[in-house]
């Protein structure tokens, strides 16, 4: 059985990306999303790592991921798993939330998966209509998905609050890995830098960012890489700016993190922008 996976924009539908994928043997590594992830499963199965623990999706169920949250993905059954998916923005469900809900303080999901049919076939609507070009279905499809999975299951984020001092040493560790994200030191450098140990560093970041920092570079390279793709930067050129030594070593990351090729992904976005 093939794998296929397309992943695009649609100009009505601002910052909000849109997934439509067949998946066997892929794998995704742990990673990270700046949107919430809305995936409705169409057949097959789909386990992902969340929360401590493998958390198992199947045909008419959603796998619901709030924005910075580590997660994998793999095929929970041989023939693998079928699905479509959005991504939109916080500030769009923030936006959703306060008009359709009463919820307070930032709206994310509780559960990571939720049983709902209903639900599902909604978002495969938004992805049709999309393909199709109706931007008022596809709008109005995609708050009317939301609005339903926020009054199922919804509930105010927890507030990631740097109170110790160990979170706040896993704080000043991210700033220095973001800004020399291309050349960044070894962990035994960034310790000593922030006046700590190596292995003491290791857990505070790891208990802060669900991820030890290595890891979470790698994910912060392959979301500044999106952003150059997105502006028109060439995957040779995002791949050295960010710091991988080749667009190998991008493609491979890229892949094995979005689902698809850098080249296969920047293509989507620039059909998007060439529309009229």
């Amino acid at each position: 059985m093939n794998e296929r996976a397309r992943h695009w924009q649609y100009d009505e539908l601002p910052g909000v990306d849109l997934l439509r994928a067949r998946y066997v043997h892929k794998t995704f590594v742990r990673h990270t999303h700046e949107n919430f992830v809305i995936a409705a499963i169409a057949d097959g199965v789909e386990v992902f790592h969340h929360g401590g623990g493998d958390q198992y999706a199947g045909a008419g169920a959603l796998a619901l991921v709030n924005p910075d949250t580590p997660h994998t993905g793999r095929a929970g059954v041989p023939e693998g798993w079928r699905y479509g998916a959005v991504y939109p923005p916080p500030g769009v469900v923030a936006e959703i939330a306060a008009e359709t809900t009463a919820l307070r303080g930032t709206p994310g999901f509780v559960s990571p998966v939720v049983d709902d049919p209903y639900a599902a076939g909604l978002v495969h609507q938004v992805l049709r209509a999309a393909d199709e070009g109706n931007a008022l279905a596809a709008d109005t499809l995609l708050r009317v998905a939301v609005t339903r999975l926020l009054r199922l299951n919804g509930g105010p984020l927890p507030q990631r609050e740097v109170r110790t001092a160990g979170a706040r040493i896993a704080a000043r560790a991210r700033g220095v890995l973001e800004e020399r994200m291309a050349r960044p030191p070894s962990l035994e450098r960034l310790a000593a830098g922030l006046g700590t140990s190596p292995f003491a560093l290791l857990r505070a970041f790891r208990d802060v960012y669900g991820m030890p920092p290595h890891a979470w570079l790698t994910d912060a390279r392959v979301r500044r890489a999106r952003q150059l793709l997105d502006a028109g930067t060439a995957p040779s050129e995002a791949a050295v700016a960010v710091g991988f030594t080749d667009q190998p070593h991008l493609n491979r990351h890229f892949t094995r993190m979005v689902g698809v090729p850098p080249g296969a992904y920047q293509r989507e976005r620039k059909n998007v922008q060439d529309l009229p």
